[in-house]
């Protein structure tokens, strides 16, 4: 019995050494990323948000990002349990692309990028593809006013290469863009 007891105790110490110097690593390692592994803060209007958090877009002059099936709520992140076989899911998907389609009439014979109509597994995600943003660049211009060459060239601006060149895809994010936006006026 005391045999049992003095292992456990070393193999508790020995665990507690390599999760203390895993946290350790990850912790430094956050710090050498943009942001240094805190949230983004950005003020606009007076208003502090969060650039790292979806935000819902609803009206037609601004640009919109991913669904999100916890209505935005960052208290409550969380994907849906639903796959690609459920027909209830599949009918929620199809009515995001017929709502998609009708508010971008321009691009009905373009396909639909995957992000606009899908929501992530957080139900948060601030990003969208530069696909996704220039599927609504003719709604926002002729909204807006604008040519669609100041609306591609506000999206060329606010995509986000991958981290070092290598890590994830190009983004843009959708509160970030829509700053712009209000800006170029």
């Amino acid at each position: 019995m005391k045999n049992h007891i003095v292992s456990a105790f070393r193999l508790t110490l020995v665990m507690l050494v390599v999760t203390g110097i895993y946290l350790a690593v990850v912790y430094a390692g956050s710090k050498i990323l943009p942001n240094k592994g805190n949230g983004e803060i950005v003020y606009n209007k007076g208003q502090k948000l969060y650039a790292n958090i979806g935000q819902e877009f609803k009206s037609e002059k601004y640009f919109h990002g991913r669904p999100s099936s916890v209505n935005y709520n960052a208290a409550g992140s969380g994907g849906s349990n639903k796959g690609p076989s459920n027909k209830e899911y599949l009918e929620i998907v199809q009515k995001r692309i017929d709502t998609l389609k009708m508010d971008n009439p321009d691009m009905t014979n373009v396909k639909v990028p995957v992000e606009l109509v899908t929501a992530s597994g957080s139900g948060l995600d601030p990003d969208i593809s530069e696909e996704g943003a220039l599927y609504q660049a003719k709604r926002i211009a002729k909204v807006r006013n604008l040519s669609q060459e100041q609306v591609k060239n506000l999206i060329n601006n606010q995509t986000e290469k991958p981290f070092l060149g290598l890590f994830g895809p190009s983004k843009v994010n959708v509160l970030k863009l829509n700053i712009a936006l209000d800006q170029l006026k």
